[in-house]
């Protein structure tokens, strides 16, 4: 049976106007969007989940889909503490939170932080090793010099052409204003000597033809998470809520009982 869609909703965090999404009743099920994603590309997930129970949120979270954008740049830090405030104003105590990439690094980071609200973590292909390496650093001096040129004219043009050639493929190269900035601080914060704190009973689910963050990382976050079980999809990449999101509902659903 298929549900209604996703309502949409309105809530003003620290002055930054929030589009969210919502449906079902139960216990809470919190799902936190990849970097340059939004909360739509959640929605047949998010129906499967709530059609067997659970209340599910899902924001686009600040900079993404209909969301504001925030004034200054924000780290993984100034995320988590954009998740505390946004619970807080929709009412939630206590909820299951689920991140996918970079909403991952922003759970783990949650999870933490607030540990005795969550009751169970769910980690998605998600991003949580930045560890420096020469390429990275390489592109992280040319984004800055680059930054030098923005008034020439058709830089946005120039510079998405740029970094197609040079870097290949980048979240930063589809930002705009102050969001590369914050790309820039969040690719610099590795949480690999982090994991072992995370106490929450906790699932990561990793498509097997990850290209982005490999399944050498689920194995290794897996490794550092006491109380973790791993779930491998086959033959999916990075993406599997948009490649096979009945697999992923259900793995989800597997795991919520």
């Amino acid at each position: 049976m298929i549900v209604e869609s996703l309502a949409e909703k309105n809530v003003l965090i620290n002055g930054i106007d929030i589009n969210y999404r919502t449906l079902g009743q139960g216990m809470p099920f919190l799902i936190l969007h990849g970097w340059g994603s939004r909360s739509e590309k959640w929605q047949e997930v998010g129906r499967m989940i709530a059609e067997k129970g659970f209340k599910v949120i899902i924001p686009d979270l600040p900079g993404f889909g209909k969301s504001q954008t925030p004034k200054a740049p924000w780290d993984l830090d100034s995320y988590c503490g954009f998740v505390e405030s946004f619970i807080k104003a929709i009412g939630l105590n206590r909820f299951y939170l689920s991140g996918h990439s970079f909403g991952g690094a922003v759970a783990v980071k949650y999870c933490l932080n607030f540990p005795g609200k969550i009751e169970k973590l769910f980690l998605i292909d998600a991003a949580c090793f930045r560890r420096a390496n020469h390429r990275k650093r390489i592109f992280y001096v040319i984004a800055k010099i680059f930054k030098i040129f923005h008034f020439l004219p058709l830089y946005n043009q120039l510079r998405k052409v740029f970094y197609k050639l040079i870097v290949g493929r980048s979240d930063y190269i589809d930002m705009e204003g102050v969001m590369k900035d914050s790309y820039l601080k969040i690719i610099r914060e590795d949480l690999g000597s982090i994991l072992s704190a995370i106490q929450t009973p906790t699932i990561i689910i990793w498509g097997e033809k990850d290209g982005i963050t490999t399944t050498k990382e689920a194995y290794k976050i897996n490794e550092e998470i006491k109380v973790s079980k791993l779930e491998i999809i086959p033959g999916v990449g990075h993406s599997p809520h948009r490649k096979t999101p009945e697999f992923l509902a259900g793995k989800i659903l597997e795991n919520l009982t």
